[in-house]
C-alpha cells in the first residue's frame, strides 16, 4: 500500500508571524523559541526546529468533520519553511516517538486505532491502510496529543 503524508500548507499560517504578542495572544496563540533541537515539531515542514529557530504555537483544527470525531489541539509551525511530502517512507517527525493512529473512514468515522511505537510507523501505517474502508490516517503524538501529520492512500 502506496501512502503520503503532508506537511501542512504554510499559506494558512503565514499571517502569525506578522503580528505582535497581544494580537498572537488574541487568537490564542503564543511566539515561543526552540530551547533544543527535539521537542519543537514543525507541522509544515515535518521536522524538528532547531535551538534558537522562532516558531508560532497555536490552537489547531486537525481533524474539521462534522462527526464526533471533529479534533484540535496545539502544534508549532515555523516561518520560511516549505511544506513536504513524504511518500511512502516516515517524516523526519517521527522518528524516535511513539505515534496513535487514527485511522477513519471517507465520512470522518473513527473505524479503528493503533499505537506504533519508534521505528514501527511505516508498519502499522501499511497495516490500517490495508483495510479498504479506511480513508485516511491521522498521526498524533502518543505523549502529548498533538497531532503529527495526516496520511492518505497515494492515487497515482
Amino acid at each position: 500500500m502506496t501512502y503520503l503524508i503532508h506537511g501542512l500548507s504554510p499559506d494558512r499560517f503565514a499571517p502569525l508571524f506578522a503580528l505582535d504578542d497581544a494580537g498572537l495572544a488574541a487568537l490564542n496563540a503564543r511566539r515561543v523559541t526552540a530551547t533544543a533541537d527535539r521537542g519543537f515539531p514543525c507541522r509544515i515542514s515535518l521536522e524538528d526546529a532547531r535551538a534558537g529557530e522562532e516558531l508560532i504555537l497555536l490552537h489547531h483544527v486537525s481533524h474539521d468533520v462534522e462527526t464526533p470525531y471533529r479534533s484540535a489541539y496545539a502544534i508549532y509551525v515555523r516561518a520560511g519553511v516549505e511544506a513536504t511530502t513524504w511518500r511512502d517512507e516516515t517524516p523526519p517527525v517521527f522518528e524516535g516517538r511513539s505515534l496513535a493512529l487514527r485511522a477513519f473512514d471517507a465520512d470522518g468515522m473513527l473505524q479503528t486505532a493503533r499505537l506504533a511505537g519508534p521505528g514501527e510507523a511505516d508498519g502499522a501505517i501499511r497495516d490500517l491502510l490495508a483495510d479498504g474502508c479506511i480513508a485516511y490516517i491521522d498521526a498524533h503524538n502518543a505523549a502529548y496529543g498533538c497531532f503529527a501529520a495526516r496520511i492518505e492512500r497515494d492515487a497515482a
